[in-house]
């Protein structure tokens, strides 16, 4: 099965990266994805550093194996135009404000009338109801409001901005797509499309799954440093003497005592969490981190170094995986992680790269297509 999506057409109206993600999924898995998206108004990710061939890494990871028409949705021949389109369709996914698709003329009561079994999501902060429906918000706000970032950093020093975009990914393009796919099964079928509500918060707050239940049923929220999985416990990152930093996960017996074992620390009968912590960091501070990693390797006990993202590019496990994969360009990306057989990485459109074989493909003429273009319709 090399694309078990081929044959699915996407619409998407998203930019910057909870419905970019979403879509590349999609089209790894052989999904047609053709963004509709502004020439005027750029994704901001396109212009982010280092740049690869005039457009960044970042938005050619996010936007591979896409097509893309350049569109002015405020043009008043620009909802007719996605109406035509959405009668060829199977998804429409757009990452707008609530309301904002309805002004357009474009909202799912609206398009389900051109084509009833039409899946449309819409990926926001806050979803399209409640009193923040309207509000602007980011990853980081997200986390904040869902009560994620209460329990996480340290005591000391409160909620450190994440390196990746938790909220963003898995509580908004995962989720997103999930649905999307459960959506399309549901199809087959009722016969007909759906409309589909993906709020970022609402899915932060559902991901802590082994805190929120405790919260909500009298077991106290959550603080940092306040529980075995947070930094309270063992379980935690340790700087060695090179300051950089190892992790440890050895929460069951018998990899704490192959732990202690290794280190020479004394743990039978086994020691209280806090203390055999303070151990742990006398022990690793002693020594750089190639050293622990050539002591430790190979001891089965859920420890391994904090790698950058360069390093772990190269590390032997992601190198049998063939998950680092080069374009004949050059480019290096990671390749699609969901588990089928990899396919070669197919380039990101540049914007409205394939404009006029979208309009051709509608029916146009070339005398029509250059008059849309004069009246500023691709703008």
């Amino acid at each position: 099965m090399k694309a078990p999506l081929k044959g699915l057409k996407v619409l998407d109206l998203s930019t910057l990266l909870p419905g970019p993600y979403a879509t590349m999924l999609l089209a790894d898995l052989g999904a047609e994805v053709l963004r509709v998206e502004s020439a005027s108004r750029h994704d901001l990710v396109r212009n982010m550093k280092p740049q690869i061939d005039g457009q960044s890494a970042a938005f050619s990871y996010l936007n591979r194996g896409k097509q893309s028409l350049a569109l002015n949705l405020k043009h008043p021949e620009a909802a007719g135009l996605i109406r035509q389109l959405v009668l060829e369709y199977d998804i429409l996914i757009e990452q707008f404000r609530p309301g904002v698709m309805a002004r357009l003329g474009l909202d799912y009561e609206t398009l389900k009338q051109s084509n009833p079994q039409l899946i449309y999501c819409s990926v926001t902060g806050y979803g399209q109801s409640g009193p923040y429906r309207d509000r602007a918000g980011h990853d980081l706000n997200y986390l904040a409001l869902s009560g994620a970032a209460s329990h996480m950093g340290r005591k000391s020093a409160g909620p450190a901005p994440m390196g990746m975009q938790v909220a963003d990914v898995a509580a908004g393009s995962h989720p997103a797509v999930m649905a999307i796919l459960a959506a399309v099964i549901g199809r087959h079928s009722s016969g007909e499309g759906c409309y589909l509500d993906i709020s970022m918060a609402d899915n932060t707050l559902a991901l802590q799954a082994l805190m929120t239940p405790g919260a909500l049923n009298g077991g106290g929220d959550p603080e940092p440093e306040g529980n075995f999985l947070n930094g309270a416990g063992f379980y935690d990152y340790y700087r060695t003497a090179d300051d950089r930093f190892i992790s440890v996960g050895s929460l069951e017996p018998q990899f704490r005592q192959r732990l202690a074992q290794a280190l020479n620390i004394q743990d039978s009968p086994p020691l209280e969490d806090r203390q055999f912590k303070t151990l742990l960091q006398q022990k690793f501070i002693h020594q750089d981190l190639d050293h622990w990693c050539e002591q430790l390797d190979g001891l089965d006990i859920c420890v391994e170094p904090v790698l950058t993202v360069s390093e772990a590019a190269e590390h032997p496990q992601f190198s049998a995986r063939k998950l680092i994969v080069t374009r004949e360009s050059g480019e290096r990306q990671v390749g699609s992680a969901l588990g089928f057989e990899k396919q070669a990485i197919r380039p990101a459109p540049r914007c409205g790269e394939q404009g006029w074989q979208v309009m051709e493909g509608l029916g146009y003429s070339a005398s029509e297509i250059d008059k849309l273009r004069l009246s500023g319709l691709f703008d």
